[in-house]
């Protein structure tokens, strides 16, 4: 099976339940009667006012995944990573486990990623992982891979935690992005590692301009003989706190870059849904659907989404309340013009949005490969 069924089943159950009986806190409109916090909100008025449909799950708001982010320091500075740029101020500070579980709490949804930054340099990280995975939550511990062999005593094999390894192409290639030489290498071994002690681990591939996608599936190639629990991958966006603007992808560019992933689903096990991967091939259109994916940091819970800050909430019922979701997503806000990352868009396709009959049979298919 692509998940172990106690997520699959979880998941299914969670979204059933919030999809029919959603919490109606988290579907008030609280946005300030002078307008939203998004500075770029796009004002439709005038002769040429065109009508515009209702987000089709806007009254039914729930998460799915939390990115958790309990630090921003990293050792690394890779050129794509809004994070050590947009955090600079606060780099050197750290939510405490309390707080980091009061988040997970509070949103309650069932997977967490845990992020940063590189969150392997958390002191507190094995402690945090091991009262996230009492609370009966899947975890993907997103690292650049460097601190797993060193630190892999510090944690148990579960079936709830996935170690989520960044690659972004063969060993040339990744270490230039991460611009440090050896980072592949280091990667490498700490996953031959944390698989030989029992743990379950996935990678996490970005593609942005300049990637080659006969690269990309070389590296799933070389990655097949240790039998990893899946690869994600996504388009790279454009956060505002990176400069080089030439490295990121519009729209256009992604349906290029992704045309063949179908074959490529079919020989490895790509963690992206059919239905996202034919969103990326622009075969059918998603809502973004950012609120299934919220981020909470040092700053509190990050509005609107994951790669855009208009706010910083205290709570997150705040985040859910007070963010006018509608003013953002494809054709609202020219930031979210060429995005199609997937944590945006992966949570439409999950929630079934512009589903067709096939859809039910295809996920499911695709579920228990």
């Amino acid at each position: 099976m692509r998940f172990p069924l106690s997520m699959t089943a979880g998941m299914a159950g969670y979204i059933f339940r919030n999809k029919f009986r959603p919490r109606p806190e988290w579907q008030e409109n609280r946005v300030a009667a002078n307008g939203s916090a998004n500075p770029f909100k796009i004002i439709h008025g005038g002769p040429a006012k065109r009508k515009r449909e209702p987000h089709p799950m806007i009254g039914k708001r729930f998460p799915l995944v939390l990115m958790l982010e309990p630090l921003h320091a990293c050792n690394l500075t890779c050129t794509g990573c809004g994070r050590i740029r947009e955090y600079e101020s606060t780099i050197t500070e750290m939510l405490s486990v309390e707080e980091c579980l009061r988040a997970v709490d509070e949103c309650g949804a069932p997977v967490v990623s845990i992020c940063g930054g590189e969150p392997m340099l958390y002191p507190q990280l094995p402690e945090l992982v091991e009262k996230i995975l009492e609370r009966g939550k899947h975890i993907y511990l997103c690292t650049n891979g460097m601190f797993i062999r060193k630190k892999l005593g510090d944690y148990r094999p579960d079936p709830k935690l996935f170690f989520n390894v960044h690659l972004d192409g063969l060993e040339k290639t990744h270490d230039l992005c991460v611009e440090r030489d050896g980072v592949f290498r280091e990667a490498i071994e700490g996953i031959k590692a944390a698989k030989a002690a029992g743990f379950k681990v996935c990678t996490n591939t970005t593609v942005f301009q300049e990637t080659d996608m006969a690269e990309v599936e070389a590296l799933f190639e070389y990655l097949k003989p240790f039998d990893l629990d899946g690869h994600m991958i996504s388009p790279g966006y454009a956060y505002l706190a990176v400069n080089d603007r030439e490295i990121f992808l519009t729209r256009e560019d992604i349906r290029e870059k992704f045309k063949n992933i179908d074959r490529l689903g079919a020989k490895y096990a790509l963690n992206a849904t059919p239905v996202y991967q034919d969103f990326l091939k622009g075969e059918r259109e998603l809502p973004c659907t950012a609120w299934g994916n919220p981020t909470y940091n040092i700053k509190g819970w990050k509005g609107p989404c994951y790669l855009i800050t208009d706010a910083h909430y205290e709570t997150f019922e705040d985040l859910m309340t007070k963010t006018d979701w509608e003013s953002y997503g494809h054709g609202n806000d020219p930031r979210c013009e060429h995005c199609m990352v997937h944590c945006g868009y992966e949570p439409s396709a999950a929630l079934g949005i512009n589903g067709q009959l096939k859809d039910g049979l295809r996920m499911l298919e695709w579920a228990l490969r």
